[in-house]
């Protein structure tokens, strides 16, 4: 049987907002089997709980937001993946502001973090949701497609009129190790124009070069440069992971994406979950399914007693 999981103890993280450039501090607790991801607003008189559901979604615009009765959490893209790759079902997390802490851009603070406080078995199997016929959403001339598939895999491609982006694909069978050392650490980016825009208009208060890889006409403005030389992709798949998590279950299933964005990745979760005919959902103890694929890492998460 695959067990759903949490973490063993809570956690506090402090950082940055991304567009508030204001501190946040946000703590991780452990949620019973069957809670799934929850966020809370400690910051708003009567805030509800906020899901982390595709159906929460009220902002794809600069990141993936979620919001309920008017109450947001922004920028939960990055910390969805990180959970999603490490397999972590059941989490309550409260914030003191609107945006979830930038950190280094990528995934790889909240994997450290959630690997710190431990991860746990729980006594309730996992489900997982299996895709059963193809689906596909178009934008413009950017695709968002689910095919059938005997494991979670991710294909992504993206083309940027840049010398030094351009046109880049890479393909990812998921796994837990895999998440850590191929896409975890895949920073944010941007073009230094955009960013001198969104300045402009008070946001991006909290990006800088220490969270995000940022490019200019003709060379990438960070230091210590790339830390994979396709970096720029594999951080597009590092959010559709993310915003794929939202559809509240582990995926087994091929994701095809080309120039796809945030409102693409959600457009197509909403489309996969509009017919049940396109998803099957399993108990993951049953024998077929293949548990290296919807996992998290074997050897750090003890079972709870």
């Amino acid at each position: 049987m695959i067990r759903q999981k949490t973490i063993s103890r809570s956690i506090s993280v402090t950082g940055i907002g991304l567009h508030s450039g204001r501190p946040v501090t946000l703590r991780m607790t452990p949620a019973a089997p069957g809670t799934g991801i929850v966020f809370l607003r400690n910051d708003v008189d009567r805030s509800l709980p906020i899901e982390a559901r595709y159906d929460r979604v009220v902002d794809t615009r600069l990141c993936t937001c979620l919001g309920r009765d008017g109450v947001i959490v922004g920028t939960v893209e990055h910390l969805m993946s990180a959970l999603y790759g490490l397999g972590v079902d059941n989490l309550m997390i409260d914030l003191d502001g609107p945006e979830i802490p930038i950190l280094d851009g990528s995934a790889k603070g909240w994997v450290e973090h959630l690997l710190e406080a431990g991860l746990v078995n729980q006594r309730r199997a996992r489900k997982v949701l299996v895709v059963r016929r193809p689906v596909e959403v178009r934008l413009g001339d950017a695709t968002a497609r689910l095919e059938p598939s005997s494991r979670f895999r991710v294909t992504a491609s993206i083309d940027f009129d840049h010398a030094l982006i351009s046109r880049q694909t890479y393909s990812f069978d998921f796994g837990a190790a895999g998440f850590v050392e191929e896409i975890c650490r895949a920073r944010t980016f941007a073009f230094k124009r955009e960013v001198d825009f969104l300045r402009s208009q008070g946001l991006a208060q909290g990006g800088s070069l220490d969270n995000a890889i940022v490019v200019d006409d003709f060379s990438i403005l960070n230091s210590d440069g790339l830390r994979y030389s396709d970096e720029f992709v594999r951080h597009k798949i590092l959010d559709a992971i993310g915003d794929l998590a939202l559809s509240g279950e582990q995926v087994i299933g091929h994701l095809i994406l080309d120039r796809s964005g945030h409102a693409l990745n959600n457009r197509l979760v909403h489309e996969l979950l509009s017919d049940e005919r396109n998803f099957r959902r399993i108990v993951a103890a049953e024998p077929h399914v293949a548990e290296e694929h919807v996992m998290g890492l074997p050897s750090l998460v003890p079972s709870a007693s």
